[in-house]
């Protein structure tokens, strides 16, 4: 029996602010985009992984109101979990977003004390996301 990932998914207030973020600046593809009782789905993947999904979605998306409510307050806090990216080019992927404008910048690339070299993000909803070097 093989278990692999498969999609993980990111809450977003503005899929089109994080579409730009996660496709025009960091340049993953959309694989699939659903509409569905006036919210969207989008699906997203890199060239290297395109079995993994990156699927963005808003925190009212097939929920019920207080629960929707409950997630939009913790995205609006910056309290939901990140996303790790691996990139060979940490130095130019890093000057490619902060150049891009729509991330906050909360870490230049640094060599951390646990052995890896990274940078960290806010992306336009708040999550948090870092970028690794490879």
């Amino acid at each position: 029996m093989t278990v692999s990932l498969s999609a993980v998914h990111v809450l977003t207030d503005d899929p089109d602010a994080a579409l730009a973020f996660y496709r025009d600046t960091l340049g993953l593809e959309v694989r699939n985009e659903v509409a569905n009782d006036g919210f969207r789905w989008i699906t997203l993947s890199t060239k290297d992984q395109p079995e993994i999904e990156i699927v963005l979605s808003e925190p009212h998306a097939g929920r019920s109101e207080e629960d929707g409510d409950a997630l939009a307050a913790m995205l609006a806090k910056g309290e939901l979990p990140g996303l790790l990216f691996r990139t060979d080019d940490l130095d130019g992927t890093f000057e490619r977003v902060r150049a891009a404008g729509n991330a906050e910048v909360l870490q230049e690339p640094v060599d951390q004390f646990w052995g890896v070299r990274d940078a960290a993000f806010r992306d336009p909803a708040g999550n948090m996301v870092r970028i690794s070097q490879a």
